[in-house]
């Protein structure tokens, strides 16, 4: 299914290209593409959007791996999208940090009545009857799947705790080699306590609670 973009200017995409406004009737598809360092091209997802009715200028990119917070082209390409419009992606992964990441954007891509995409997962398309109920089922996944891991978690510390063991760091003890050398060191009093800490890469805070032990 393709959209055909208005014609008229208004906003710009992460290269500086004007992107179209609405027009009475009609929806904006916008795409977004990154790759996950410089040295890789986005020439693939481009030209697939490209292929899906979607002209470069209404393209956002990022070079950055999905791991980071801070990516300039799909901050504006959200900021860009208004209501009636639809986004379009090559894969998932190129779109969410993370499942649930994912899944937030596409829940608030929806609140604002933005229809969602994906090529590579032709049935994920929130723009259907039949792909939003794909995406419904997805989202208990990942809900499940939350589910899952708290529960585990909260068992394995139960468990932890019945065999006389509590979640966090194992507690440091006087035979450390840290704190002895700490206490030596403070005994010393050949060196300042900056300096110390400096040496045994620790806290203010901590070289304290050594010597206290």
């Amino acid at each position: 299914m393709k959209d055909t973009p208005t014609t008229t200017s208004a906003t710009t995409n992460s290269a500086g290209t004007p992107i179209p406004n609405h027009a009475s009737g009609e929806r904006r598809v916008l795409g977004y593409v990154r790759v996950s360092t410089d040295q890789q091209e986005l020439h693939l997802q481009i030209d697939a959007l490209m292929k899906h009715g979607i002209p470069k200028s209404n393209i956002f990119m990022d070079k950055l791996s999905g791991a980071k917070t801070d990516r300039p082209g799909l901050t504006k390409c959200l900021e860009t999208l208004q209501n009636g419009d639809i986004l379009v992606v090559w894969r998932l992964d190129r779109l969410g940090r993370s499942m649930q990441h994912l899944i937030t954007l596409i829940e608030d891509l929806r609140c604002r009545h933005i229809g969602f995409r994906s090529l590579n997962e032709g049935a994920i398309d929130t723009t259907s009857a039949s792909g939003e109920l794909i995406f419904n089922i997805f989202s208990a996944l990942a809900q499940f799947e939350r589910r899952l891991i708290q529960e585990r978690t909260k068992a394995g510390l139960a468990a932890a705790r019945a065999r006389g063991r509590n979640g966090g760091r194992p507690k440091v003890t006087t035979k450390e080699a840290r704190v002895v050398l700490a206490k030596k060191l403070h005994a010393d009093k050949s060196l300042d306590i900056d300096d110390i800490c400096k040496t045994l890469r620790i806290s203010r805070s901590t070289f304290y609670r050594y010597v206290r032990m």
